[in-house]
């Protein structure tokens, strides 16, 4: 029997890697208002199950303590891979399913009963009520594909084991069989019955959790946001998305557009999951449909009253009544929806950032991280400054290739080394008057 561990040591652990309490406290009312059952299905590859499989515990029963409700299917592959073989039997694969003969399906159940519990053992050295499903959800029939054997697609979910397990504050854990109306039990995929589910109940988030901890890009480095709408046809015409990548942003580009807008896909980690799930800097891949970000030479097609309100909601600050008209835009960068915008004007020795603006919300969905990563494409070589006490310094850092620091700004340029032209955008930059101020208390609207 494992020695409970104690809800401090677990949150303790798991904030030391989160950002700061405010955004922690913005997700969480965020998740919790959404139903209990919707707020995520988490997948997790036997694979994790083998080698993080205190972290993961660690991750749910942090989850469970804060109000929310996840929903696991597991898999175990691997470890039905190794069982196979010590039985003598041969593993085949067709399509990437696995040939699915009724002494493989025998093996696969104890295999999948022993992976499910374990996980569930794990969960409740944490304090955390767990309770293992190992069938009765997924109805299924046998694939259409007859040399797969008994494995089955799912044709439709039957919730009522899950609803009844939050009910009463346990956590769910699924295997991913399906059962015919006969009775037969099948092997379902576990990436297909984590799709179904998510459908099924609207699920605000679909995890999963890989040991790479997110999509990595042909330098090996985590993808940390992908915008459906505006990112997925140039990711597909990439020679290096291809093979397992191309098939899962396929598969989850498939499940989004049959959610609602506001749900979202994170692949990361265990050990990063709280991170990825309440910072908006995230650990991990975050996957939205998103919106379409659009390109504008002058203010004149622009919404202005909108876009001044978007620029005033996120400075807290009074944009100047002539900002439009005395403004010579190089590159203005809007979101469908308004929320998120960046304006580059015409400056010397080269473009200048003049306004980077992204709602609290739109920060979460990632449409931030996707309009900047379009701007910087068209825009090799610009310079920006920011007020020194800006939160989101840190992550303007990031993305600069260099810094100069006074008391009052931080000064941040990319595209460029050359000392002289630095020295240009410093001296520019600094000398610009501000285009935003204070309000006076009375001005203030009231919350």
């Amino acid at each position: 029997m494992h020695a409970m561990h104690s809800t401090q040591d677990i949150i303790v652990k798991l904030l030391t890697n989160i950002g700061s309490r405010k955004e922690v406290e913005q997700y969480l009312r965020h998740y919790a208002s959404v139903d209990a059952q919707k707020f995520a299905v988490v997948k997790v590859s036997g694979s994790i199950l083998e080698g993080s499989l205190d972290s993961l515990a660690s991750s749910l029963s942090f989850l469970q303590r804060v109000g929310l409700h996840p929903i696991v299917v597991h898999g175990a592959g691997s470890q039905l891979t190794r069982a196979v073989h010590a039985a003598g039997l041969a593993t085949e694969r067709i399509d990437g399913f696995r040939v699915t003969t009724p002494e493989v399906l025998e093996i696969a159940r104890r295999v999948f009963q022993r992976e499910n519990l374990a996980l569930a053992d794990a969960l409740e050295s944490y304090g955390t009520p767990a309770r293992p499903i190992l069938s009765g959800v997924f109805e299924a029939r046998r694939s259409t594909d007859a040399r797969l054997g008994l494995v089955g697609e799912v044709t439709a979910v039957n919730d009522a084991a899950i609803r009844s397990s939050i009910a009463k504050g346990y956590l769910p854990i699924l295997a991913p069989f399906g059962e015919t109306t006969d009775g037969q039990i099948l092997n379902v995929s576990a990436d297909v019955a984590t799709r179904e589910l998510a459908v099924s109940v609207q699920s605000h988030k679909i995890i999963f959790l890989t040991e790479k901890g997110g999509l990595l890009d042909d330098e090996g480095n985590v993808i940390s946001a992908v915008n459906l709408d505006e990112d997925f046809d140039e990711l597909m015409a990439k020679e290096w998305v291809k093979g397992g990548m191309r098939f899962m942003l396929q598969q989850i580009s498939a499940l989004l557009r049959k959610l609602p807008r506001s749900s979202s896909v994170s692949i990361t980690s265990p050990d990063h999951l709280a991170k990825e799930l309440f910072t908006h800097r995230g650990e991990g891949t975050l996957v939205r449909v998103g919106e379409r970000v659009a390109r504008y030479d002058d203010f004149d097609a622009i919404d202005q009253p909108r876009l001044r309100d978007l620029l005033e909601l996120c400075f807290g600050r009074e944009l100047d009544a002539r900002y439009f008209s005395m403004k010579k835009p190089f590159g203005i960068y809007l979101a469908d929806s308004y929320r998120a915008t960046a304006i580059f004007t015409r400056e010397e020795p080269m473009p200048y950032l003049d306004k980077f603006a992204v709602t609290t919300e739109a920060q979460g969905e990632g449409i931030g991280g996707s309009l900047w990563k379009r701007a910087r494409r068209d825009i090799p070589r610009f310079f920006w400054r920011s007020r020194a006490k800006n939160p989101v310094n840190d992550w303007y850092a990031d993305k600069a290739d260099g810094s100069y620091k006074t008391d009052a700004w931080v000064v941040y340029w990319c595209g460029t080394h050359a000392f002289a032209e630095i020295q240009a955008c410093i001296e520019r930059a600094l000398a610009m008057p501000a285009t935003l101020r204070d309000r006076t208390p009375s001005e203030v609207p009231r919350a």
